[in-house]
């Protein structure tokens, strides 16, 4: 039987910390959906087209990742109803730092609630990429900062272009 694992987030835009927990994931899952939350709830730089393209852009082209084991896709409804869709058992969350883990471990609670077959796993990213996140890299972007340390080469192209669009 496969392992399928669910990562759901806004990626709003994907940033190496992303791509750390994905790669990590990897390691122990024979297929990863990256589930792109499309929630009306929040205000986003990107709408789910645009970050699915430069999800796809980032994994596929910049780093090479293998196609056949990542499928990225789009949800507005529960992460447990995206799991019965693709049959997982298995929800992945990254941790950056302490402050994130009480909302991580409501969050996993919940999903428990709903549907006690599924299990949240968080993973950490590297040491280097736990301070990265899409706010603070919009953010350097907004104000034209360097991004090469946070973002992939053609993550930095589309938020370059968002900005020059809407300045």
């Amino acid at each position: 039987m496969r392992k399928i694992a669910i990562y759901p987030g806004t990626f709003d835009p994907i940033t190496y910390g992303h791509i750390d927990v994905i790669r990590k994931s990897l390691s122990l899952v024979d297929n990863l959906i990256i589930g792109v939350s499309n929630s009306s709830n929040k205000k986003y730089l990107f709408n789910a087209d645009e970050r699915i393209e430069i999800i796809k852009n980032a994994l596929f082209k910049d780093l090479r990742f293998n196609k056949k084991k990542l499928k990225v896709i789009t949800f507005n409804n529960l992460t447990t109803s995206l799991c019965k869709k693709y049959n997982s058992r298995l929800i992945l969350r990254g941790l950056r730092a302490v402050s994130d883990f009480e909302y991580e471990f409501q969050l996993a609670g919940m999903n428990r609630k709903l549907n006690k077959n599924i299990e949240t796993v968080f993973v950490m990213s590297d040491v280097e990429n736990q301070i990265i996140s899409s706010r603070f890299v919009k953010e350097i972007a907004e104000l034209n900062g360097d991004l090469k340390k946070f973002a992939t080469k053609s993550t930095i192209k589309f938020l370059k272009e968002k900005f020059n669009e809407i300045y």
